[in-house]
């Protein structure tokens, strides 16, 4: 696992109305502060990659939909520089994962339906602390493409 980065199992309330999906509260020991909440909608096979915040501090979970979601550290001071985390995000494994700064993130949609991505960001959006990179860039030791095992 990548340091810094934390994996939360979330609780699911069911019953025969429905669910409630918990996501985060501002008591869980791993909330820092909040700037804003989005969705992030991504087709089947569409990838939303690469990027990374130099300041905001992202909180993901999928409550509808599927996605791998992928993650790479460069960061020179990091124990875990070079490493590379993927992990499938969904109803079936509804997790919280939040990224710390200055890690490489990105997702794609899997399935045959649009997945929905929250965050919890930190911070609210600003256009000048974000950076991105080609999902096909050389510079990340991953391929998108569906790998048959």
């Amino acid at each position: 696992m990548i340091d810094g980065v934390i994996i939360t199992p979330l609780l699911q309330i069911a019953d025969e109305r429905g669910k409630v999906m918990h996501m985060l509260k501002s008591s869980d020991p791993h909330f820092q502060e909040f700037g804003e909440i989005y969705f992030s909608c991504v087709f089947p096979d569409a990838v939303k990659a690469w990027h990374y915040h130099d300041k905001m501090v992202l909180n993901y979970a999928v409550p509808f939909g599927r996605i791998k979601f992928v993650l790479f550290d460069d960061r020179p001071e990091s124990p875990t520089r070079g490493e590379v985390q993927e992990l499938f995000l969904g109803e079936e494994n509804y997790w919280l994962v939040t990224v710390p700064k200055r890690v490489w993130n990105g997702f794609k949609g899997v399935g045959t339906q649009m997945a929905v991505v929250a965050n919890c960001a930190s911070i609210p959006h600003d256009p000048t602390e974000i950076h991105r990179r080609d999902p096909r860039d050389e510079y990340f030791p991953y391929n998108w493409q569906l790998v048959h095992r």
